[in-house]
């Protein structure tokens, strides 16, 4: 019971952390959420709980926060900002794969202590990765054409909740198909049973907390957020002067 009560205060504090980001930070801050949420998710992953007697990963809060944030790009600055976002979250995963198995190949000194804990975490994460980098490039990409389409049929403002859910449950859908077979296939994992029971658990739980976050996204809709800046903040070069002779 303990980790059914603890995750519902884990989700409210990520919908918090989401708010917050776009309240301060405006459409930037949503791109670096996007970064953020797309790396930490996939460390999170790698643990696995029991909640209500069911099996399931970790990281299905704040990737369903990617979501919200596509989803969010889409209805205030429209299809090319949230596919933007997409990218961004793709590149992020990608860097931090590199980097992190550039620094599993240093030798450790001998009183270094963190290199096996390292090892057990970002070890997995080649896998991991593979499977989260489809996953999240197709699922994704789909949940930001599927939400601009269903926009096109219910397009009042009041009607939020149908885009934001009808493409959550095709996008999350395919997401954790592709992510589960490529991540968690295999006989270290228990058998196929084991795998049903994590995909399941997965996509239910993904579309409970899309259904949770809608009311989080009406909210971030309405709010007022800085502006974008219209410059860099460099001094102003005179045309004459910045063309090329």
């Amino acid at each position: 019971m303990f980790n059914f009560t603890w995750g519902v205060f884990f989700v409210l504090v990520n919908f918090a952390f989401f708010l917050l980001c776009f309240k301060f930070f405006g459409k930037k801050g949503l791109y670096a959420w996007v970064g953020v949420a797309t790396v930490i998710a996939n460390i999170q992953v790698t643990k696995t709980i029991d909640m209500l007697g069911i099996t399931m990963t970790l990281g299905n809060a704040m990737y369903v926060s990617v979501y919200m944030t596509t989803d969010l790009l889409n209805e205030r600055y429209g299809v090319k900002a949230a596919r933007r976002a997409v990218w961004f979250g793709f590149f992020m995963l990608i860097m931090t794969t590199v980097i992190m198995q550039m620094v599993l190949r240093f030798v450790p000194s001998e009183v270094d202590f963190a290199q096996g804990p390292m090892e057990a975490l970002f070890g997995l994460l080649p896998r991991l990765a593979l499977g989260s980098l489809a996953a999240y490039l197709v699922s994704q990409l789909l949940d930001v054409y599927l939400y601009a389409a269903i926009r096109r049929k219910f397009a009042s403002a009041n009607q939020l909740w149908i885009r934001n859910n009808g493409s959550g449950f095709v996008s999350s859908f395919v997401d954790t198909l592709i992510f589960c077979a490529i991540a968690f296939t295999g006989p270290e994992y228990g058998g196929f049973s084991v795998w049903i029971q994590l995909f399941v658990s997965t996509y239910v739980f993904k579309f409970i907390l899309t259904a949770a976050g809608t009311p989080v996204l009406y909210w971030a809709r309405g709010m007022k957020v800085p502006a974008e800046e219209a410059d860099s903040g460099l001094p102003t070069v005179p045309a004459e002067h910045a063309a090329v002779k």
